[in-house]
């Protein structure tokens, strides 16, 4: 096994002639989490695209466990271990939490498991989709993606119109499944704060380019705000 989930090596990709990433080198450790910040417009979703097999690289490789999977279809990258979940807080409304659930899974010890990772929807397992929360779709989307049992789960703007309350339950998932030491995370997050306390390491990304990436924490919080700022 590589000890790199996710790798992005020298990689330029955008849309037609018009090059969104430049030359971008982006590592996931295994059984990690890391950070991907930058302003609107700076690349963060192009970036995913390309991780997950949505956008077509210009040059440059994308290896997921140490496996070139840069000519691969995304269907392909999801049976190695890859795991996605967009902006959005996706779901099928007219549908039940639990059915939302049984369209992966209809294991009733991995669905318990995944319950037991977001309990509040316990709670909610007969309620429509299209009639919970915000931060409730947002973890039942999460949760259904937990389901297909990933190595590499990318987040896209977990926390994006939801509650506070909510948010900390995100950050304490987030945590909880890279110790798990079989999972690793990237995560795209505009509140800084909560991306370095969730993930070990961060990446900014500025007109498509890394200008800056350290390790996470707090003490990384004011590096991370000046980098933005810039």
């Amino acid at each position: 096994m590589s000890e790199s989930m996710l790798e992005l090596v020298n990689v330029t990709a955008g849309y037609g002639r018009s090059m969104v990433l430049h030359d971008v080198s982006l590592t996931v450790p295994v059984a990690s989490g890391v950070a991907l910040m930058g302003h609107n417009g700076a690349g963060k979703t192009t970036l995913l695209r390309v991780a997950v097999g949505l956008l077509a690289v210009k040059s440059g490789q994308v290896l997921l466990d140490g496996e070139d999977v840069t000519k691969l279809r995304p269907h392909a990258r999801v049976r190695r271990g890859l795991g996605y979940v967009p902006q959005g807080q996706l779901s099928f409304p007219q549908m039940t939490t639990l059915e939302n659930l049984q369209l992966v899974s209809t294991v009733k010890s991995e669905i318990d498991e995944v319950l037991d990772t977001f309990p509040a929807l316990r709670e909610l397992l007969s309620r429509r989709a299209g009639l919970l929360s915000g931060g409730q779709r947002q973890q039942l989307s999460i949760a259904r993606t937990l389901l297909t049992k990933p190595r590499l789960l990318i987040l896209d703007e977990p926390t994006e119109g939801i509650q506070p309350n909510v948010v900390q339950e995100i950050e304490r998932v987030i945590t909880e499944l890279t110790q798990r030491g079989d999972l690793s995370v990237l995560l795209v997050e505009q509140h800084v704060g909560f991306a370095l306390r969730a993930t070990s390491s961060y990446y900014v990304l500025e007109s498509g380019r890394v200008t800056a990436s350290g390790a996470g924490g707090d003490d990384a919080v004011d590096v991370v705000r000046d980098a933005m700022a810039v």
